[in-house]
C-alpha cells in the first residue's frame, strides 16, 4: 500500500468514524452549502429543456469535481494534511449517523403507539405523504427508506471514494444532492432535471450493486437475500434502490413494495419479497442493525478499492523503471 493510499484509508477511517459519533453538523454543513449554490444557479439558469438541465448539472457536479481535485492536489506529498482532507471530506459526504437517529426517532414513536407523532416526523426521512399511513404503512416506509439510503448515504460514497479519491467522494455526493433537488419528475423538473437524475442512476449504479452483496453478506439470510435481489430487483422501477429494497427484504425477510403515496401521486411498486410478513415497528431496529453493518463492511471495501488504484498506478512505473534498466 502506497503513502497516498494510506492516508486514504486513515482518512476515511477517521471521518467513518467522525460520522458515527458525532453524525451532520446542525449548521455550515458543506452539502446544505453546495445546495444553496446549486439553487441559486438554477434561478438563473433554468429553462424547460434538457440541453439547459445537462449544462447546470455539468457545472454543479463538475465544479465540485474541480475543486476537490485541486484541493487534493494542494496537499500531495503531506500525508498529514491529507489524512485530513479526506477525513473531512468523508465525514461530510456520509449520512449513516443522521438515517439511523431518524428511523430510530419514528420507530420509538411506534413502539409507543404514538403514530401522529410518527406522521410527523416522515419527512425527515423520505419524500412518502404520511397523512394517510397507519404504523405498519410507516414501519414499511422507513425500513425502505433505511435501505435506499444506505446505498445512497453511505455505500456509494465510499464506492467512489475508494475509485477516485476525495474527488470521487465529493462527486458522488454532488450527484445524489443534485438528483434530490431536481431530478424528480415535477412539471418543472421533467426536462431541466433529466440529467441530473440520469447523472445519479449511472453513479450509484455501483455502490447499489455492491449494497445489495453486503446485506447479504451482514443479514442472517444471505442466500435469501441474493435470491430475493435478483427475482425481486429488476422488476422495481429504479434501477438502483430495486435491488438494495429487495436485497435488505430478503436479508430481513420482510415484505417491501407495493402501493405507496409520493409527491401528490398514487405508484403502484412490485412486491419485494412477496413470501415474507410485513414490517412491524420493531424490525425498524434490525433494518438500522443491518444497514450499520453493511456501512462498516463498505469502509472496508472502500480501502481496499484504494490500494488496487494504488497498485495500478504503481505498476507502469514499476515497468518502466525495470524496462530502463
Amino acid at each position: 500500500m502506497t503513502r497516498a493510499d494510506r492516508a486514504f484509508a486513515y482518512g476515511a477511517a477517521l471521518g467513518f468514524l467522525g460520522d458515527l459519533l458525532i453524525g451532520d453538523p446542525r449548521r455550515g454543513h458543506p452539502v446544505a452549502g453546495f445546495g444553496r449554490a446549486a439553487g441559486a444557479l438554477e434561478k438563473r439558469l433554468w429553462r424547460d429543456d434538457r440541453g439547459t438541465g445537462t449544462a447546470y448539472a455539468a457545472l454543479c457536479v463538475g465544479g465540485a469535481v474541480a475543486a476537490a481535485a485541486l484541493t487534493e492536489r494542494a496537499v500531495r506529498g503531506r500525508p498529514a494534511l491529507s489524512v485530513a482532507l479526506t477525513a473531512a471530506t468523508t465525514w461530510s459526504v456520509l449520512g449513516g449517523t443522521s438515517l439511523a437517529r431518524e428511523a430510530r426517532t419514528i420507530g420509538a414513536a411506534l413502539e409507543a403507539r404514538d403514530v401522529a407523532a410518527a406522521r410527523a416526523r416522515l419527512p425527515h426521512l423520505c419524500g412518502r405523504d404520511p397523512a394517510g399511513l397507519d404504523a405498519d404503512a410507516i414501519a414499511r416506509a422507513v425500513v425502505e427508506s433505511v435501505a435506499e439510503n444506505t446505498s445512497d448515504a453511505v455505500v456509494g460514497a465510499l464506492v467512489w471514494g475508494g475509485l477516485a479519491g476525495v474527488p470521487g467522494l465529493v462527486g458522488f455526493r454532488a450527484a445524489n444532492t443534485l438528483d434530490a433537488m431536481v431530478g424528480h419528475r415535477s412539471p418543472r423538473h421533467l426536462r431541466f432535471g433529466w440529467a441530473a437524475a440520469r447523472l445519479d442512476d449511472a453513479v450509484g449504479y455501483p455502490g447499489a450493486r455492491l449494497t445489495a452483496g453486503l446485506a447479504a453478506l451482514a443479514g442472517p439470510y444471505p442466500r435469501t437475500a441474493l435470491a430475493t435481489a435478483r427475482r425481486d430487483g429488476p422488476r422495481h422501477p429504479s434501477p438502483n434502490a430495486g435491488p438494495v429494497e429487495a436485497a435488505f427484504a430478503g436479508a430481513l425477510r420482510l415484505r417491501l413494495g407495493g402501493t405507496l403515496s409520493y409527491g401528490g401521486r398514487t405508484e403502484h411498486r412490485p412486491v419485494l419479497g412477496a413470501g415474507f410478513r410485513p414490517p412491524a415497528p420493531a424490525d425498524i431496529r434490525r433494518a438500522v442493525r443491518l444497514s450499520r453493518r453493511v456501512g462498516a463492511l463498505a469502509l472496508g471495501a472502500s480501502v481496499l478499492l484504494s490500494a488496487a488504484r494504488g497498485a495500478r498506478r504503481a505498476a507502469p512505473a514499476a515497468t518502466t523503471e525495470g524496462g530502463t534498466a
